[in-house]
Formats: structure tokens, C-alpha cells, sequence
């Protein structure tokens, strides 16, 4: 029998971005350096769906935000915004307290800790947003994980034809396209991702029969954090399947909707967004992520156990 694609030794915590890892929006700094007013762009945004219901045409409620910014960038206020550009503005999008330094202090318990170490347990930390990648590229928090999934905006298309021409592509980084939208719902791919682990063996399509056995991350080792309603498809797969989960709420405007995921049973705890050592998402993270690892160190225990040894000399 061929051993087993993986070990299973990996704790991945998962990451929502927008009031999780940062107080507010990533979209915040764009506004402020296009002088673009939040509360109107998000407004026309909400109003999308049914101006387009009306001309019997459907838009994703998740993502129209994307397809309006690309108006704006048209000629519009946010002339001139390209990939480049996002990713500086990404740089001064504030982080929650705590951050980045949560993540190694979680990566830092497994490799300092005997037991888990001789297990050879590890953490990986992902974020799954539906905010703009480049503007998480640019991030100081980007070198803390080890993947993102969030949307792309794409520059410079090629035209028609352009696998026949020879002709060099005029390239001017106009943002023009929407590459790669991320919904509340498709956001339970990318953790499917991490589970068959095709996002480091690219060659294994997502939605490949595995055994449970075969995943690279079983879903009952991740830890899933973020803050809403919108959150509730991946809340369900992760917690449905083993997993943890905890909603955090940044401020009075976000605690009802957060404590109402309590209620329905849709998380495990909540707690304020703050990851600062000692506060109370840190301790619940911390004991969460050492529960897994000890459970994860006792089945691997027990089954070397159940390993028969060789008989001995008969005397």
C-alpha cells in the first residue's frame, strides 16, 4: 500500500480581512486619496441590484462593488488607480491590535512546544476575502501568510486575435476587467483549496474525489475568523465539519450581528478583534490551536501504538 499524499501535521487558521484584520474596509485609503466620498460609492453599490432587476439583468450583490469601481476608474474619480497603485495604498491599511505579530506568536506554540514539535505539527495562516488581493499584497501582513484569495482586477487585456499576432502589447496598467470575484458563498472554495491542498500541489483539481484521509488539512484543523452574517457559508463548513470557528466585532455597530452568529449556533465564541496577548480572542485562539494540536498528537499516538511489535526470542 502507497503511503498516505500527506501527513496531516498542518493547524491552518483562516482569516476574513475587513473588520477582522483590519477595524474597517481596505477600500478606506482609496476613497481618501481620490477624495470619493465611502458612504455615496457604497450606497450606489447597495442600490446596483435592483437598478439592474429593473432592466431584468442580475448582478451579484457581493461583488458589484467591483464592477463600480471600474466605472469610477473609467474617466471617473478613481482615474489613474492601477495595480501598482493598490498595492500602496494597501500598505497603510491599519491592522487590528495585534497584528501581525498573532501570527507568529500561533507558529511559535507548535514549533516551542516538545511534544508537538516531535510530531512535527506546524500553523499556516490564510486569508479568504472578498476585498481587493493587490491591496493585501501590499500589506506589511502579507509576509505573515501563506496565501491569499480575494478579487483581481486585471490591466491591459489582450485583444482579439492576439495569440496570431506578433505585434508587442502596448501595456498602460489601466485597470479594465474584473479577473477573479470572490463571493460569501465561493469563499468555501478556497477553503476546499487548503483542505485537498491544491493550493501547493497545483496539479490536484479542487473538485477531485480524495479520501478524507489524503487532505492536507482535515477541515476538523482549521480555524476560521471573521466577523458577520456574510461569513455564515464558511462558519457552516468549517464548524459543520470539526472545525472552530470565532466571530469578532470591532465595535458597538458590529456586536449584535456577531452575537446573533453566537445565538444561532453559528460559531463557536466571539470576541472583540483585538489579538494582543492576553486578550480574550488571543486566549481563545491560543487554547483553540492547542486543543487541535493535542488531539492531533494523541491520534497519531494511538495509532503508533496499535502497531504490533516483532516477536521476540522463544526461550
Amino acid at each position: 500500500m502507497p503511503p498516505p499524499l500527506n501527513s496531516q501535521n498542518v493547524i491552518a487558521f483562516i482569516w476574513d480581512f475587513d473588520k477582522t484584520l483590519t477595524p474597517g474596509y481596505m477600500q478606506q485609503p482609496i476613497f481618501e486619496a481620490y477624495g470619493v466620498n465611502a458612504s455615496t460609492f457604497w450606497q450606489e453599490v447597495n442600490a446596483l441590484v435592483e437598478h439592474y432587476q429593473g432592466r431584468e439583468l442580475q448582478v451579484s450583490k457581493d461583488t458589484a462593488y467591483l464592477g463600480h469601481m471600474l466605472t469610477y476608474i473609467d474617466g471617473g474619480p478613481f482615474d489613474g488607480l492601477t495595480n501598482a497603485r493598490l498595492r500602496e495604498l494597501g500598505a497603510g491599511v491599519p491592522l487590528a491590535p495585534g497584528m501581525p505579530e498573532f501570527m507568529d506568536r500561533m507558529r511559535s506554540i507548535v514549533a516551542n512546544d516538545e511534544r508537538f514539535a516531535h510530531h512535527e505539527l506546524k500553523v499556516e495562516h490564510y486569508i479568504v476575502s472578498t476585498g481587493l488581493r493587490q491591496m493585501i499584497e501590499g500589506n506589511p501582513i502579507r509576509r505573515y501568510v501563506d496565501g491569499v484569495w480575494a478579487c483581481e482586477l486585471l490591466s491591459d487585456p489582450p485583444a482579439a486575435g492576439y495569440l496570431q499576432t506578433l505585434e508587442r502589447l502596448e501595456l498602460n496598467d489601466k485597470l479594465t476587467q474584473v479577473g477573479y470575484a470572490l463571493d460569501n458563498t465561493t469563499k468555501t472554495r478556497a477553503v476546499f483549496e487548503i483542505n485537498k491542498g491544491s493550493n501547493v500541489e497545483p496539479s490536484l483539481d479542487v473538485n477531485a474525489r480524495m479520501d478524507p484521509d489524503e487532505r492536507r488539512v482535515p477541515l476538523q484543523h482549521m480555524i476560521y475568523v471573521a466577523d458577520g452574517p456574510s461569513d455564515v457559508p464558511v462558519f457552516s463548513v468549517v464548524g459543520g465539519s470539526g472545525g472552530r470557528t470565532l466571530g469578532v466585532w470591532t465595535d458597538s455597530a458590529n456586536y449584535a450581528n456577531v452575537k446573533q452568529l453566537q445565538d444561532d449556533g453559528r460559531v463557536n465564541s466571539i470576541a472583540k478583534a483585538d489579538f494582543s496577548e492576553g486578550s480574550e480572542a488571543d486566549m481563545w485562539l491560543t487554547a483553540t490551536l492547542r486543543s487541535i494540536a493535542k488531539r492531533i498528537c494523541d491520534t497519531r499516538d494511538r495509532r503508533l501504538a496499535s502497531i504490533a511489535a516483532p516477536g521476540g526470542h522463544v526461550v
